[in-house]
């Protein structure tokens, strides 16, 4: 069963750490420089855990480092999992579901994904207000079991406006601009069309990528609060001028590292074991 198999897997994470994290960071591609905020680090490679799929793109070491940042016990999930390379839904989500039974209360996603809103520039950051998720897979498809979530769960508030709040302070505090949008998924692995883009942009898309929506969607049906912080790499198809890179978003990547860095450090450190 699903959940036994997740049990087994916290359990034996559980056995490799003295301190239980409640917020857990999914780091986007070429954002790995994130852990050096780390102190006390315990690195557990995903190869090691039981029943754990083992992510295969660049950019995503495959592994959990945990430690703490201003006394908040956290962990930091550097690899995540994508649809487009052949995972299964549940598969790719699967890590927050063994975050959910260690007692993370706090989910933050980032990633690098592509801009649709013509008012932003690569480099960006932007905090993930809502998403969309048209292409018909839900990582919550299937028999449900209730010791996760309900079955129908509301999604209303998917990534919480008090959260949002926080990291609006976080960056005016720290005076880093930070827009503002909605997320789109795609499946990937191949970058959107221009008709693709047009169409999602007249949805009401700001953003698109090929991750974070499984993860938050799963997050938000087992209770875990959810904020999303998106850094714009480059420009949508038919925006951009130019073809796209997977070399050009690392490369994006790593120099907007440095500013979404100070961004959830100064995040981090505004939460107590009260409000984690």
């Amino acid at each position: 069963m699903f959940y036994d198999k997740v049990s087994e897997s916290a359990l034996y994470i559980k056995e490799k750490i003295d301190r239980i994290p409640e917020l857990c960071v999914i780091l986007g591609s070429g954002l790995g420089s994130l852990v050096d905020l780390l102190e006390d680090k315990v690195v557990l490679p995903y190869s090691e855990i039981p029943n754990f799929p083992v992510s295969t793109v660049e950019g995503h070491a495959g592994e959990f480092i945990f430690g703490h940042i201003g006394g908040v016990d956290l962990v930091f999930m550097s690899g995540r999992f994508h649809y487009y390379e052949g995972f299964t839904m549940k598969e790719v989500t699967f890590p927050v579901y063994v975050m959910k039974l260690l007692g993370v209360k706090t989910l933050v996603v980032t990633n690098a994904c592509g801009g649709l809103n013509t008012s932003f520039t690569p480099g960006d950051l932007m905090i993930i207000t809502d998403h969309i998720n048209i292409w018909g897979e839900n990582p919550l498809i299937g028999s449900n079991d209730e010791r996760f979530g309900p079955r129908f769960p509301d999604m209303t508030e998917v990534y919480s406006k008090e959260l949002i709040a926080r990291a609006d302070a976080a960056a005016e505090k720290l005076g880093i601009a930070c827009q503002k949008g909605v997320y789109a998924l795609f499946s990937g692995p191949c970058y959107e069309t221009a008709a693709e883009i047009r169409a999602y942009a007249a949805l009401g898309a700001d953003a698109i990528g090929m991750s974070t929506v499984p993860e938050a969607t799963a997050a938000n049906y087992m209770g875990i609060k959810v904020m999303g912080v998106a850094c714009i790499t480059n420009m949508a198809t038919g925006i951009a001028k130019t073809k796209h890179s997977h070399a050009e978003v690392l490369r994006i990547a790593n120099e907007s590292s440095a500013k979404l860095c100070r961004l959830l450090e100064e995040f981090i450190r505004g939460f107590n074991k009260e409000n984690v």
